[in-house]
């Protein structure tokens, strides 16, 4: 529903400052090594999706924020909704929320920071 990408605006924008967290936007799937996942995720997107992901140099990873991501969201019995996990899109870390806020996708940014890092004993 994309309710999600404009909060993740907000946490580009200058207030949050997502690049203090190391996020930095590149246009090429062959620069980055994190995947941002937000909202529902079609099938058409899926294979995409799954293109990009394939196309990133390793280490590669994957933040999924939003309900939309996590679980389909509002249109979650869809026969067009699927799931990253369900196109061989493996999640290393979930963010929840509808909407998520900004606040929100530091925190999901810097525990994946940490679990790449090795401490893995990290609360939520």
């Amino acid at each position: 529903t994309s309710c999600c990408g404009a909060e993740f605006g907000a946490f580009s924008a200058a207030r949050f400052d997502g690049e203090r967290y190391g996020m930095l936007p590149f246009s090429s799937s062959r620069q980055s090594n994190i995947l941002v996942i937000e909202g529902t995720m079609t099938r058409k997107m899926a294979r995409a999706a799954r293109i990009v992901y394939e196309q990133m140099p390793e280490p590669k990873y994957v933040m999924a924020i939003g309900a939309c991501s996590l679980e389909g969201g509002i249109f979650w019995n869809s026969y067009n909704t699927v799931l990253p996990s369900e196109v061989g899109i493996p999640v290393d870390i979930y963010v929840p929320g509808c909407p998520i806020r900004p606040e929100a996708i530091a925190r999901g940014l810097l525990t994946l920071q940490k679990r790449i890092m090795g401490h893995d004993s990290i609360k939520m």
